[in-house]
């Protein structure tokens, strides 16, 4: 009877983390809020037209596009059609979407950390003051941190599966998640790309000619999913509206300028289209670097759990380096974490604050397999892993 109530836990303890999210991030659906207007006047516009859905038109008459891809606010419209413009329809996919993103990071850390590290990741998460300020409105970051996380679950599918079809097609997911992140947010989705590609390298257990064949693969899909809306933009042979954001009215510019590798060089600059919401000026989060995390800007966002993350960091990659050789598919996480390490602090990607959060939640499970590892022995850690 003990071991059944054990046994139930779990899954009530999801239950009631799922549903604080949701009440959390759903509280503002009884305020009034529109959330933010800049957005909300482009959902009500891309609700009139297909074209306008398709280019994300800022106007009604289709003369302007935002300054960002449309997948983020596509859910709103439909949301708008099926339940007229409300400013609770306008932000009730935005809390769908923040409580998926707790249910998959759950299962995500679950499969590599065990039940109960994956329940703390998960409440941690929900209890961010960030995640609950930036699920309460209508911004792209919302989408974007569901595209990742769930791209690091599949990933993970992808790391602990023996089967080489099935570690192919789990990757090819990953791949084409990322592309739907690129959709919301540009080159703050690719950020992890890198940390993937080096975790699949050195942990996946297939040969070397099959992981070159299998990431030339997850490229070629990474760009297809991710550049596939830039050139229907602007090949489109028809009437189109102005890419906001962009200097020449076309998507690659927006790609290549001000929303793509001007965030990441840290020269972002919107000198054409755009509005309130989405143009910010000279620069989003202050100086590039490492340094960036601590600024005013973003330090009292995120900064509160750096240093517990460099210190579960610095444990995981000791441990990986001495476990190298006889690493399991599963225990390739650490890779994920150093990577991640130079890339989220590195680079300046706009809003990365949600990239450091995800870090630190990572790193801190990091440190509770460490020292369920050394509390247990061999035999404790390959039941974490189970």
């Amino acid at each position: 009877m003990t071991q059944r109530r054990a046994r139930r836990r779990p899954p009530y303890a999801l239950m009631a983390i799922l549903a604080l999210g949701a009440v959390l991030y759903g509280w503002v659906l009884w305020t009034g809020s529109w959330g933010n207007t800049y957005y909300t006047a482009a959902v009500k516009s891309m609700s009139s037209s297909f074209t306008n859905f398709l280019f994300g038109s800022f106007d009604p008459a289709g003369v302007v596009t935002m300054d960002k891809p449309p997948l983020a606010l596509w859910p709103q419209v439909i949301s708008r059609w099926i339940f007229g413009y409300h400013s609770w329809s306008v932000l009730l996919p935005q809390v769908v979407e923040g409580v998926a993103a707790i249910f998959l990071l759950h299962r995500t850390v679950r499969m590599w950390a065990g039940e109960n590290a994956a329940l703390i990741a998960a409440l941690v998460f929900t209890l961010t003051p960030i995640t609950v300020a930036t699920t309460r409105t209508n911004n792209t970051d919302t989408m974007l941190v569901l595209t990742l996380i769930a791209a690091a679950y599949t990933f993970t599918r992808a790391m602990k599966t023996l089967d080489p079809r099935a570690r192919t097609k789990w990757l090819l997911f990953t791949a084409s998640l990322l592309g739907f992140g690129f959709l919301a947010k540009m080159f703050a989705a690719w950020m992890v790309a890198p940390a993937f590609f080096a975790a699949y390298l050195a942990g996946s257990t297939a040969q070397w000619r099959r992981k070159v064949l299998d990431l030339a693969g997850a490229s070629a899909v990474l760009l297809a999913s991710s550049l596939w809306w830039v050139a229907v933009v602007d090949l489109w042979p028809g009437k189109k509206p102005y890419i906001g954001g962009s200097t020449d009215g076309t998507a690659l510019d927006l790609v290549l300028g001000y929303n793509g590798l001007g965030r990441l060089l840290g020269s972002e600059s919107n000198n054409s289209g755009g509005g309130p919401g989405g143009p910010g000026g000279a620069s989003f989060g202050g100086s590039t670097g490492a340094g960036r995390m601590f600024d005013v800007a973003v330090g009292g966002q995120i900064s509160w759990l750096l240093p517990l993350a460099l210190i579960a960091l610095v444990v995981a990659a000791v441990l990986g380096v001495r476990r190298l050789r006889r690493a399991t598919p599963g225990e390739a996480a650490p890779v994920v974490g150093v990577v991640a390490a130079v890339v989220g602090c590195g680079w300046p990607a706009g809003h990365g604050v949600c990239c450091v959060m995800r870090l630190a939640l990572c790193d801190f499970v990091g440190a509770y397999r460490y020292r369920r590892g050394r509390e247990v022995g061999g035999a404790g850690e390959a039941a974490a892993d189970a």
